[in-house]
């Protein structure tokens, strides 16, 4: 399934379908306690007033029974002595008997003599009561403990319930019963069966049942449509940045954007991002434009020169400019050498991570400008350790040098020295000076701000974009100032080595 849209619409109709399960199942129990409680009720009140009858000592025959409601008492002998009237059968009291047995008919249990009698009789009433007990317990299914034995005119406290059927006047229903222990004054044990019916339970039931199979359904299909429409409705910018997105992937056209809805949420601020990535995208291809279209021009000057020499050496050997071309070939192999290490840095090439002693790297490059136009000073130059790639820095500082001698009117100075946990690189001249407003400016690649120089001596414009990148991928910065002595003051701040670095310092 592989839209969104439909994912979120199967999900939140299986949710919903499972919460209305589990609410239906939970509503039917809590029903069916609630009728089953009152049923209970209405079934503890009929048998509780047939047992409080016999124990003011009304007799089994004169007992007021509802016709409506199966009634069933049996004494201590397990014998039927009275039924409600039109109590046809009877299940679920441990005595199916409904024909009550009048007391003078009762079969004798006992011996001929008196003592018999009274044995027998004992006997028979404990075991009729134990028996007529046990056996509405087996049938019940629920809690049948009802309490001690009462004594003469007593009832005893806590009914037990159970469930059974009956057939009253031909009709044959599921009951209730509730089941009451008593003693007559006479000292007669009975048993109290009185049942309410279970056909409104069962309705009610079954209505609510029913209820739920027909309402789930539509519920669940306007919970799926309602789903369909709001994802729709909420994901309609996402689509509309999709396509916009492919519109741009298959134009090329980078200057396009993606529409930004008005709202604050994740499809707004998804679509502010891309037309950001898209700015970003857009103006870094201009740059390699750009890039390609300068570095093109300046390597089409020293190979035309480099070829025009070659063509007339070849013509007129006598008219070779031999020290022409060796400088034409050397400023094409600085102009390469930079465009390479641009493309690098580019790319995202990280320096090597290894111990750089800046005081060496200065004194180094010092020993190799000896022979120059303009000489170097040197300043306080003091003891510092970066981390990063000797090459690389010492390529900034020898960019930065070139720079400071080709605007210094007659002084070039270089000083190094520490402050906190960095190290400050400093180089500057007593030249014309940057402009503030160019400050920035001079850092772009091939731009130069004396348009007067040629191109030969004024280099391509590439140095300074070198030293700052380099700068920035050691973690630290380059920037220009004005320099005491009245030129251009380039300042590099690079972090210095902890002794938590992996490489130890090398030796001094």
């Amino acid at each position: 399934m592989a839209s969104v849209r439909a994912r979120a619409t199967l999900g939140a109709t299986a949710v919903v379908a499972v919460a209305l399960v589990v609410a239906g199942l939970l509503l039917l129990n809590a029903l069916r306690a609630n009728i089953t409680q009152q049923i209970d009720l209405e079934a503890e009140v009929a048998a509780r007033g047939v047992a409080t009858e016999l124990a003011t000592g009304t007799a089994f025959g004169d007992l007021d029974l509802d016709a409506n409601t199966p009634v069933q008492v049996v004494d201590e002998d397990g014998v039927v002595r009275a039924v409600s009237e039109d109590l046809q059968a009877i299940s679920g009291t441990g005595n199916d008997q409904v024909t009550p047995v009048p007391a003078n008919q009762r079969p004798d249990l006992g011996d001929d003599d008196d003592e018999g009698d009274d044995e027998g009789g004992d006997e028979g009433g404990d075991e009729g009561g134990d028996e007529s007990g046990d056996q509405g317990g087996d049938d019940d299914g629920d809690d049948d403990d009802v309490g001690e034995n009462p004594g003469p005119g007593e009832v005893s406290e806590i009914p037990g319930f159970g469930n059974g059927t009956a057939v009253v006047d031909g009709d044959r229903n599921d009951y209730r019963f509730a089941h009451f222990e008593v003693e007559t004054p006479q000292g007669t044990q009975a048993d109290v069966y009185a049942g309410a019916p279970l056909d409104v339970e069962q309705a009610a039931i079954s209505s609510a049942r029913t209820a739920m199979f027909v309402g789930f359904p539509p519920l669940l299909a306007l919970v799926a449509v309602v789903t369909w429409l709001v994802t729709r409705r909420a994901l309609g910018p996402v689509e509309g940045i999709r396509r916009e997105m492919a519109a741009i992937t298959h134009s090329e056209d980078l200057s396009r954007r993606v529409p930004e809805p008005a709202s604050r949420d994740e499809i707004g601020r998804l679509a502010r991002t891309t037309n950001e990535t898209l700015a970003a995208l857009e103006s870094s291809v201009e740059r390699q434009r750009r890039f390609v279209a300068d570095a093109s021009h300046e390597l089409r000057s020293p190979i035309a020169s480099l070829r025009t020499q070659l063509e007339v050496g070849e013509a007129h050997p006598e008219l070779l400019d031999v020290p022409g071309a060796v400088q034409d070939t050397i400023r094409l192999q600085g102009l390469a050498a930079d465009l390479l290490l641009l493309a690098r840095l580019d790319a995202g090439e990280r320096p090597l991570a290894g111990a750089v002693r800046l005081d060496r790297l200065v004194a180094d490059e010092l020993a190799q400008r000896a022979g120059d136009r303009l000489p170097v000073a040197s300043g306080e130059v003091a003891e510092a350790t970066v981390t990063g790639s000797r090459s690389q820095l010492g390529r900034v500082l020898g960019n930065l040098l070139d720079n400071a001698q080709r605007h210094a009117a007659g002084r070039v100075r270089v000083g190094l020295r520490r402050e906190a946990d960095q190290a400050v690189l400093e180089v500057a001249d007593d030249g014309a000076g940057v402009p503030a407003e160019d400050r920035e400016r001079i850092f772009e690649r091939f731009v130069r701000l004396d348009d007067a120089r040629s191109r030969d001596d004024g280099g391509a414009g590439l140095g300074l974009a070198i030293a700052r990148d380099v700068a920035a991928r050691h973690g630290g910065t380059l920037t220009v100032t004005d320099a005491p002595e009245g030129g251009a003051l380039f300042t590099l701040r690079i972090p210095t080595r902890t002794p938590t670095d992996d490489q130890p310092p090398p030796p001094p």
